[in-house]
């Protein structure tokens, strides 16, 4: 399993003989619409030749679905399976092209992609087709909560078993908190990897409080123990 993180909430899964990748904004599309979202970390441009497998879209905001970055991946002649959430599905699938799957992946959907298995699970966010997803690879199951606020009853779906878990700690745009983000984790008990930090703005994740915790760096492969 190698998973890198590319900034913002996207990540690169490469595990299984797949290449994933999740929320994936890789643009300076945010900007455009609010002049003080703008991009503190450049945009490594290989990470924009990669030629996925799957695409998962959690929801439908510009720095988790984004054109301009996914025109790098979909098109006429791309053949990728993209799980979107309901209002992302709507977005992402007028890229067309025959080969591509575009799968409605709202919240108790599940998928089987060779040996990988993914899950939607609720999430409390601005988007009221918002998901967070569960992937189960090599043995281990990783949980990306996508954008969401803390909710004690999405953690009685996720359920128990989680090793890793990648949420938003940065406290806007409904997000968890530092705090209601530890309180997340310890309900979990799974290694924690903050995400949503240091692209358009200044917080730095290692004061996430929680333990055990890996921090991130943009555009690395993340140390998984």
């Amino acid at each position: 399993m190698k998973i890198t993180w590319l900034g913002q909430a996207g990540l690169l899964f490469e595990t299984e003989g797949k290449t994933v990748l999740i929320d994936p904004y890789l643009s300076d599309s945010v900007e455009k619409i609010n002049p003080n979202n703008w991009r503190r970390v450049p945009v490594e441009e290989k990470f924009l030749k990669i030629k996925p497998d799957m695409i998962v879209l959690t929801h439908d905001h510009l720095d988790h679905t984004d054109p301009d970055t996914l025109e790098h991946y979909l098109g006429e002649n791309t053949e990728v399976c993209v799980l979107a959430s309901g209002n992302a599905w709507q977005t992402v699938r007028k890229f067309g092209g025959v080969k591509n799957n575009y799968v409605r992946f709202n919240r108790g959907t599940e998928w089987t992609e060779g040996k990988l298995h993914f899950r939607a699970v609720g999430a409390e966010h601005s988007d009221d087709c918002a998901v967070g997803v569960l992937i189960r690879a090599e043995g281990k199951t990783y949980y990306v909560t996508g954008d969401t606020l803390y909710r004690p009853d999405i953690l009685d779906e996720v359920g128990e078993g989680v090793d890793y878990v990648f949420l938003p700690v940065n406290g806007m745009g409904n997000n968890m908190n530092f705090a209601d983000g530890a309180r997340f984790c310890e309900r979990l008990g799974a290694v924690a990897i903050p995400l949503h930090c240091g692209l358009f703005d200044s917080i730095d994740p290692t004061g996430f409080s929680y333990e055990p915790k890996i921090v991130p760096e943009f555009y690395r492969e993340i140390p998984l123990d």
